[in-house]
């Protein structure tokens, strides 16, 4: 049990998981975090700004590849978590609504995907991949609501590309103006933390979810 709990610990680490993983372990997380209903704990943006600033490491670790290619090969990793948690939702989904709660499972967080698919609709692909644990919904809530293949795939690729793009670029270039941002990681890690996940416990803590029922139909 200790070491169950060290194991979570360190996989919600975004430091440890580079430093001892590597690029394989942040593939895995980043394709986990983005559709697979039991990643939803793992670290997404922070684990994307810190890879940004070690981008010459992880690089060099792996054949010496451009940071670009690491960039694109992260991104690919998001796409294909969407498609299988897109995948799933059209599978099993109105049992999900069904389940019972628990550790890794909870039926609020897929409420809150449906409430924020409702209301943005296919444009939610989009906004909840900036967003930590709608992101990890929202691809299933899509196959739930059986949304047109192409139309997922179209708002899965720009949004994957982009949300990795724009924060492993980020740490990257932060990095270079600011030297002694690695001696602060921790620090930058919870602002991090605390600015991305804001938005989302406000509705945990304030919003009223919905307990609709799982719909049949494509209601975009």
């Amino acid at each position: 049990m200790d070491q169950l709990i060290e194991l979570f610990k360190h996989l919600i680490n975004p430091q440890w998981i580079i430093e001892h993983g590597g690029l394989y372990l942040l593939l895995i997380v980043i394709f986990a975090e983005t559709g697979l209903f039991v990643g939803f704990f793992l670290p997404g943006d922070s684990l994307l700004f810190v890879a940004g600033i070690y981008g010459g490491l992880i690089s060099d670790s792996f054949y010496n590849v451009p940071f670009v290619v690491i960039m694109l090969m992260i991104s690919i990793a998001g796409v294909l978590g969407n498609m299988v948690g897109f995948w799933f939702g059209l599978k099993s989904g109105p049992i999900l609504f069904s389940r019972k709660d628990t550790f890794f499972f909870k039926k609020k967080h897929l409420y809150q995907a449906k409430e924020f698919y409702d209301k943005y609709g296919g444009g939610a692909i989009f906004l909840a991949r900036f967003l930590p644990i709608i992101r990890t919904f929202a691809p299933i809530v899509a196959g739930i609501v059986k949304m047109e293949r192409r139309k997922f795939m179209f708002f899965n690729i720009i949004s994957s590309f982009s949300w990795v793009f724009s924060m492993m670029l980020a740490g990257h270039y932060l990095d270079k103006f600011f030297p002694t941002l690695k001696d602060h990681l921790e620090l930058v890690v919870i602002i991090l933390i605390l600015i991305t996940t804001l938005p989302v416990l406000l509705k945990l803590f304030f919003g009223k979810t919905k307990h609709a029922h799982p719909p049949h139909n494509v209601n975009e």
